[in-house]
């Protein structure tokens, strides 16, 4: 039996509630689709104790942490010094998630564009990658991004993308990654990978986004991270590359963003 191809699965949360007592099966189960490495998402610092835990137990687990756009109205604000100070952790790895989101939470968008700015600072005084969230606010995603941008440079990736090919060739611009979820594999992504495609190859990242966004055969299920694989057949074809070379590749570009899990 041929082992599958490495992969690393960029963006999970292990900590969320559909996963409890079952984590040792669901890393194993990671393990042998060929997912060698995991980065669980803190979404509130609340339970970044809880999320740090997971990394240190798991060798092949790595966290990072932030706070969420959609719970910036509900949770303390966190600061650059906070943020800093975790990135200190030798298992912490990336900033956020952070980003905009108006779909939902419209109401809190001066809140969150606040709290973005100071994920972005934190990023860049870490060096360690941003992570963002956008959805239904490509416009300020963008203007804010390259903003600050100006002010220093910083290394981020668009997760679970799923925006305008604007805001994604924004980000590319910039020289951030798009990283490709389940939504991807979806029958009716079509155009959703065409922007993938347009993509350099050297800018993509795999996530589940777990337990959300489970792709074909999985969908409409709890996802996990070894379903990394799926959305990962379909990223080669896109690529047109074959899949020990599509994993390869997004492996490579997770080490040169995450690196501090290399």
């Amino acid at each position: 039996m041929t082992n599958p191809p490495t992969i690393v699965d960029s963006h999970c949360h292990l900590d969320f509630p559909d996963f409890n007592g079952e984590l040792p099966d669901i890393i194993a189960r990671a393990h042998a689709a060929g997912v060698a490495r995991m980065v669980t998402i803190c979404t509130k610092l609340k339970n970044e104790p809880l999320v740090r835990a997971i990394a240190e137990a798991n060798p092949s687990v790595y966290y990072a942490a932030g706070t969420h756009p959609m719970s910036v109205a509900t949770e303390p604000m966190a600061s650059v010094d906070q943020l800093v100070q975790l990135a200190q952790h030798p298992k912490f790895v990336g900033i956020g998630e952070s980003g905009l989101d108006y779909h939902y939470t419209a109401e809190s968008g001066a809140m969150q564009r606040d709290s973005l700015r100071i994920h972005i600072t934190a990023a860049r005084e870490t060096g360690l990658p941003l992570i963002i969230h956008a959805r239904d606010a490509d416009d300020d995603i963008a203007a804010i991004l390259t903003d600050e941008y100006r002010k220093g440079a910083y290394t981020c990736v668009m997760h679970c993308f799923s925006s305008s090919a604007e805001l994604g060739q924004a980000a590319l611009d910039l020289g951030f990654y798009l990283s490709m979820s389940g939504i991807a594999a979806f029958p009716k992504s079509g155009d959703l990978r065409a922007i993938f495609a347009a993509a350099p190859l050297d800018r993509i990242l795999l996530e589940t986004d777990s337990p959300y966004l489970a792709p074909p055969p999985h969908r409409g299920r709890r996802n996990e991270p070894a379903y990394t694989a799926h959305t990962a057949k379909v990223g080669a074809e896109v690529f047109g590359l074959t899949l020990a070379d599509f994993a390869a590749a997004t492996t490579a570009n997770f080490d040169r963003l995450f690196w501090k899990a290399k």
